[in-house]
């Protein structure tokens, strides 16, 4: 009798045991996919076209994060790109957004953080004037100052009305912008910003989401503000 409540004790412990290493494998597998999907959707891969920049998509989601705005990640990093493509000590381009001379900062986590910040403010004012997206996001480029006049404007971004925008700016101090005096520049003769800002951004955004699709083996759709 004693020999055979040993034996049920043993096979208990077994049984205890088998149960205790399956949990782990499924509670690993399960860590293993969240992480795959979680490296999915944080950003662009760190090869290809978008590779210098996918080196700083946890900086940037990090600092988003912090402003409580993480959902816009891959959007930051669309900006990244047109901004920089990920290179140099500004690749946020946010020295003149801190109020400094452009490419000042040279460090790109303070080029991040201050651009975070930028982004940040125009949200908010964005918000408040009740601009669409795309506003904010050509604001980015032309300041604060464009999110005010196109609430005046019907609240709709349009590249006619960031060229108008940019003309202001331009017969303000003709001297500064002037496209370095080159008259086959796309932008001339409206060399304040980018008017073309908000579609480069946004077909940026739709080029890293088909790379993360594509990478995954799975159908893309059409991505947008």
């Amino acid at each position: 009798m004693k020999g055979k409540t040993k034996q049920i004790q043993r096979n208990f412990r077994v049984a205890m045991l088998a149960f205790g290493a399956f949990f782990l494998i499924v509670l690993f597998n399960n860590f293993v996919d969240l992480y795959d999907r979680r490296q999915l959707d944080s950003g662009p891969t760190q090869s290809g076209e978008f590779g210098e920049v996918a080196k700083y998509t946890p900086l940037l989601e990090r600092e988003l994060r912090s402003v409580g705005l993480e959902e816009h990640t891959v959007l930051l990093a669309a900006v990244m790109h047109q901004e920089s493509k990920g290179k140099g000590g500004d690749p946020m381009q946010s020295s003149e957004s801190a109020g400094m001379a452009p490419n000042s900062i040279q460090d790109p986590q303070l080029s991040i953080k201050y651009g975070v910040k930028h982004f940040q403010r125009a949200v908010a004012r964005g918000n408040e004037k009740n601009v669409d997206f795309p506003t904010i996001v050509q604001a980015y480029n032309m300041g604060l100052g464009y999110i005010d006049f196109i609430a005046e404007r019907g609240g709709r971004h349009s590249e006619e009305l960031a060229k108008q925008f940019s003309m202001i700016q331009v017969n303000k101090n003709p001297e500064t912008y002037n496209c370095g005096g080159d008259k086959s520049n796309f932008r001339y003769p409206y060399c304040y910003g980018d008017f073309s800002y908000s579609t480069k951004v946004a077909d940026h955004m739709e080029r890293i989401g088909f790379t993360q699709a594509v990478n995954a083996g799975v159908e893309t759709q059409e991505s947008s503000f």
